[in-house]
């Protein structure tokens, strides 16, 4: 059964950090584009990073400099380190893979549940 689960979310502080991870199972995430989405109450999912199975990696402006993608091909997951964390960060975090390097072209094929987000003081 092919299956992404993110974990990690939680509540924090303007200027705090946290690390999200995707776990993959049932398929070879090695061999996907894995992004990363979020959507906040009454907005549009918005694309916020991806990295490919080269691990090049790619980021939304809004969070460049402060987020970064990374893999563990040996535990199947994926990793979302965030940093100096903004209010308008707040949001569901979503993981999505999607087979080749095409990461932005066409549909994802695996979406996650989603983590949840606060950032507030």
């Amino acid at each position: 059964q092919v299956q992404l689960t993110e974990s990690g979310g939680g509540s924090v502080k303007p200027g705090g950090a946290l690390r999200l991870a995707c776990a993959a199972s049932g398929f070879s995430s090695r061999n996907y584009c894995i992004s990363w989405y979020r959507q906040a109450p009454s907005n549009e999912r918005e694309w916020v990073a991806y990295i490919r199975p080269d691990d090049f990696t790619r980021y939304a402006d809004s969070v460049k400099g402060r987020f970064t993608a990374s893999r563990d091909n040996a535990k199947s997951t994926l990793y979302l380190q965030m940093s100096k964390l903004k209010t308008e960060d707040t949001a569901t975090y979503y993981c999505g893979a999607r087979g080749g390097w095409d990461c932005l072209s066409g549909r994802i094929q695996y979406w996650g549940q989603g983590t949840p987000v606060t950032v507030s003081s």
